[in-house]
């Protein structure tokens, strides 16, 4: 009787356990096909057909139109007849609503950067330090085409500050074309806020070595300045590198500058920069860049690879220099321009564009400053911005054809350099 007992009991559990497993496996069941149907509903969103009421999303199925406009004028050819350029492949709400003489603060200073996909992840650092309107070029090359095509879509689809202030330039080879991404669903499973989008650049993240790009392709890195630089309508630009940062509140200080001073045409205001340690958080103001400067874990731009190249800045000047006004940024003190100084800075947006027969690695900055030398600008060092490039810069981290480009551009810079005298013939000022 008492054994009879224990088997009834067994049998109950042993139900209970088999109803438990079997509940969760229809729960489990109930999961996948429900996260399925969201992530078909998902990329419904994304790459669907067209036709704000049918979708329930107006906002996003015109931002989705925008793209397909774009797309459809088959861009643009640039000089050389080498590269194809989208201006404009995606514009930010900022863009496509300003009306002339509304908010005119926010276009006192524009940021304009240029990457490959691979890189695109520092975006997102970025945006959350500028909050302001953004100018990005990308380049692409073969079945990154239409993978930056994609993804930028995708931030500006899932990314409310991306969508709010960044404008998307995409630049490729004259023989490869841009198209609308609705056939590659393979490539976006997964895509549901803004995280998973960085998360999958974050696969092609250091894809490539520098500018060792698949195929011998070279990178037009003037190119994408002037087109980055292009799509901004503010005063002034600041063009820097996507793996760099800015100090904080830059805009609202610089804005508070311009405003309290009578403005040069003929003036441009130099940011030094400086790289810090990977491991070390990236410093916010002055006294935090400067504590981290006295340890060794910030140092110079540049100061192993060519410390000559950024000298002339005057660090130790600059860190020892302290604010003499009201106004958190001024000029701190004003330079002549000197081989071979390569600073970032904030200029007009009438600056001379970058000459654009400048690619891959060596002179393309350099040429820039000597023109604007030669042009007759100045250099005032701002008194607390500043730039910081993430990771030191070693001789080891750089692709195999480095010095070659760098030897090849070098002569091209010496015939640049002849062609400022007949551009500027008025000019005593040589580089």
């Amino acid at each position: 009787m008492h054994l009879s007992k224990k088997c009834s009991v067994f049998k109950v559990v042993l139900s209970a356990l088999l109803i438990v497993a079997l509940l969760q496996l229809i729960y489990l069941s109930f999961l996948s096909k429900f996260h399925g149907k969201q992530q078909r509903y998902r990329y419904s969103e994304l790459f669907g057909g067209s036709g704000g009421k049918k979708n329930g999303h107006p906002e996003k199925n015109s931002r989705k139109e925008r793209l397909r406009f774009s797309l459809s004028t088959g861009g643009i050819f640039d000089n050389s007849g080498q590269y194809r350029v989208y201006k404009n492949l995606i514009k930010s709400d900022f863009t496509t609503n300003h009306k002339p003489g509304s908010n005119p603060s926010s276009h006192v200073l524009a940021l304009a950067t240029h990457t490959t996909i691979n890189n695109l992840h520092h975006l997102e650092s970025l945006v959350e330090r500028w909050h302001n309107p953004l100018s990005v070029a990308i380049f692409a090359h073969g079945q990154d085409v239409k993978f930056a095509t994609a993804l930028v879509y995708a931030l500006s689809f899932f990314c409310p500050q991306i969508q709010s202030l960044v404008d998307f330039h995409l630049v490729c080879l004259s023989g490869e074309m841009a198209s609308f991404p609705e056939q590659d669903r393979e490539h976006f499973a997964g895509l549901e806020d803004c995280a998973s989008v960085f998360s999958r650049l974050e696969t092609h993240r250091d894809k490539y070595k520098n500018y060792a790009i698949s195929g011998n392709v070279s990178y037009p890195n003037n190119l994408l300045r002037n087109v980055a630089r292009g799509g901004t309508e503010s005063s002034y630009i600041l063009v820097i590198d996507i793996d760099m940062m800015p100090s904080a509140d830059l805009h609202q200080q610089f804005e508070a500058m311009i405003m309290g001073r009578d403005t040069a045409s003929d003036e441009v205001f130099v940011l030094p920069a400086f790289e810090i340690r990977h491991a070390r958080k990236m410093p916010g103001n002055k006294a935090e860049l400067v504590q981290l400067y006295q340890v060794g874990e910030v140092r110079p731009f540049y100061e192993e690879l060519c410390s000559r190249c950024h000298a002339p800045t005057n660090y130790s000047q600059w860190v020892n220099s302290h604010v003499r006004g009201s106004n958190p940024l001024e000029v701190g003190y004003t330079l002549t321009w000197v081989d071979p100084w390569e600073p970032f800075y904030i200029g007009p947006r009438t600056v001379p564009l970058y000459d654009e027969n400048f690619k891959q690695y060596g002179f393309n900055r350099i040429s820039q400053a000597c023109e604007l030398h030669v042009a007759g600008y100045k250099f005032s060092v701002l008194s607390s911005a500043f730039l910081v490039h993430r990771g030191f810069k070693i001789q080891g981290e750089f692709h195999a054809k480095k010095d070659e480009e760098n030897k090849r551009n070098r002569v091209l810079f010496r015939s640049f350099k002849e062609g400022l005298k007949t551009k500027y013939p008025s000019s005593s000022r040589r580089c």
